[in-house]
C-alpha cells in the first residue's frame, strides 16, 4: 500500500448520508459509491450579497482551497466559466454562478495567498483569469499523479485508486450555460471538489515517499506564474481535416469560411461547430462551388440549410476564389525552431542520430522514475537541444540550453548528464 492509499484508509471522508465508510474499505480495494456532499449540495450563489458572505467565510477558512470550474465547451463560444466550485475547512462548499456574479476579483483576494487545490489547473486558470480568480500558489492533483506515476490520473480515476471513493461523472460534459442548473448537475459539481483536498493530501505524502515532492513545487510554481497564452497565430490552419487542403487558393476559401463561422459564432454564443463543421469547411475548399446549388450538394451544407445561409458561405468562397495570387495564404505555417523529425535523416544525419539516441535515453530515465517521459522533459525541448546543440557539448553548456528552453531545475538535473552523453 502506498503512502497515499494509507492516508485514504484513515481518512474520516463521509458518504451517502454522512455516515463514515466501512473501515479498511478503501485498503482492500472496494470503493466506496459517494453520491452526497458531507453537507448536501449548497445554495448557488447568484447575488452580490451572497457573495459578499462567501468571502467573508472563506477569508476566515483555514488551509488549502479547493477550485474548480464548470465551461460549456461544445455549446458556447469562447471558454468562459458558467460555475465556480470551492471548499475550504471552516467556510464549506460554495458553488458560484458566475454570470450572475461576473466579478470574482474579491474572492480571488481573499483567498490569493492561499494555495489552490485544483484538478489539471492548465485547464481552469484561464478562465478563472477572466473573472478576476488568480492564485498565487497551486497544488495539480493530475499533475501530481502524473509525476508519482499513476496510470490514470482522470478526477474520478484518482480518487478511486488513491482514496478509495467513486465519483458519478455523468454530467462533465453538459451544457453548463444552462439556467437554473438542475439539482443532479449541482451535485455533481459539489462532489468535485469534495474530496480534492484530502486527495492533494495523500499525494503529497506520495510524492514526499518518492523524493519528488520538490520537483511538483517547481512545477506548481511554474503553472502559476505563467503568462497568459498568447494569441494562436493563423488559428483557421487548426481546422480538422486541413492536411487535405493543398493548393493555396483552396487555403484560402478555409481561412475565409472559418472566419465568417468564427464572427457568427461569437455574435451568436454559440460553439463554432455548430455553426458550420469543420468538415463541411474542407469539403468546400477542395470542391470550390461555383454557386450556392453547387454548394448546397456538398456534404455538411444539406437540404436543412436555408438559402440564406448558403448565399453567406457561398460569399466568403468567392471572396477567397477572387483573392490576388500575392493575397493567398501560404503552405504551411512558419514555424520556430527544428523541422518535423520524419525530415532530420534527409536534411541531417548527425541530429538525427543524437535525436534518437536522446529519445532512448530520456525514454529509459523516465521508466526508471516511473513517470511520463513528458513530464521528464517536454519533447519540443529534446529536439531543440539535438538541432542545434552547444558547440561544446558538457555539462554546463547542456543544462544551459535546457534552461533557456524552459525546463525546470529539477528536469535539468535529471537529464543533462544523459543527453550530454546523447549529443556526444
Amino acid at each position: 500500500m502506498t503512502d497515499a492509499q494509507e492516508t485514504a484508509a484513515d481518512s474520516s471522508l463521509r458518504t451517502t448520508g454522512g455516515a463514515p465508510p466501512d473501515d479498511g474499505l478503501a485498503s482492500e480495494g472496494l470503493p466506496t459509491p459517494l453520491l452526497e456532499p458531507r453537507d448536501g449540495i449548497p445554495p448557488v450563489i447568484a447575488d452580490e450579497e451572497s457573495l459578499a458572505a462567501v468571502i467573508a467565510a472563506y477569508a476566515r477558512g483555514t488551509g488549502p482551497v479547493a477550485v474548480d470550474a464548470e465551461r460549456a465547451s461544445g455549446y458556447r463560444y469562447g471558454q468562459r466559466a458558467y460555475l465556480v466550485q470551492l471548499r475550504r475547512e471552516g467556510a464549506g462548499s460554495a458553488l458560484i454562478d458566475p454570470v450572475a456574479c461576473p466579478d470574482l476579483s474579491g474572492l480571488g483576494e481573499a483567498i490569493g495567498d492561499t494555495e489552490w487545490v485544483l484538478h489539471a489547473a492548465t485547464q481552469d486558470l484561464p478562465c478563472l483569469r477572466e473573472i478576476g480568480m488568480v492564485p498565487s500558489r497551486i497544488f495539480d492533483t493530475e499533475l501530481a499523479g502524473r509525476l508519482a506515476g499513476f496510470p490514470r490520473v482522470g478526477l474520478g480515476a484518482m480518487v478511486e485508486g488513491v482514496l478509495g471513493y467513486v465519483l458519478e461523472k455523468g454530467h462533465s460534459a453538459v451544457d453548463w450555460s444552462t439556467r437554473p442548473l438542475p439539482e443532479p448537475w449541482l451535485r455533481y459539481a459539489a462532489l468535485d471538489v469534495e474530496l480534492l483536498v484530502d486527495l492533494r493530501d495523500a499525494l503529497e505524502k506520495e510524492l514526499d515517499r518518492q523524493g519528488k515532492l520538490e520537483w511538483a513545487h517547481e512545477e506548481f510554481d511554474a503553472i502559476a506564474s505563467a503568462p497568459p497564452a498568447p494569441p494562436r497565430k493563423d488559428p483557421w490552419r487548426r481546422t480538422s481535416g486541413m492536411h487535405k487542403v493543398r493548393r493555396r487558393r483552396q487555403m484560402a476559401v478555409v481561412r475565409e469560411l472559418w472566419t465568417a463561422r468564427d464572427r457568427i459564432a461569437q455574435r451568436r454564443d454559440v460553439s463554432p461547430g455548430k455553426v458550420l463543421s469543420d468538415g463541411a469547411i474542407v469539403e468546400a475548399a477542395l470542391a470550390l462551388p461555383a454557386n450556392a446549388h453547387a454548394l448546397a450538394a456538398l456534404p455538411g451544407f444539406g437540404h436543412r440549410m436555408g438559402r440564406r445561409q448558403l448565399e453567406q458561405w457561398q460569399a466568403a468562397v468567392d471572396r477567397a476564389k477572387a483573392l490576388p495570387d500575392a493575397e493567398l495564404p501560404q503552405p504551411g505555417q512558419t514555424v520556430s525552431g527544428p523541422p518535423p523529425p520524419r525530415s532530420w535523416a534527409d536534411r541531417d544525419p548527425a541530429a538525427a542520430a543524437r535525436l534518437s539516441a536522446a529519445r532512448a535515453a530520456i525514454s529509459s530515465l523516465a521508466e526508471g522514475l516511473n513517470m511520463p517521459q513528458e513530464n521528464l522533459i517536454t519533447p519540443d525541448t529534446v529536439r531543440r537541444v539535438c538541432w542545434e546543440p552547444p558547440a561544446q557539448v558538457d555539462a554546463d553548456s547542456v543544462a544551459s540550453a535546457l534552461a533557456a528552453h524552459g525546463a525546470r531545475h529539477w528536469q535539468i538535473s535529471q537529464v543533462t548528464s544523459p543527453l550530454v552523453a546523447a549529443l556526444s
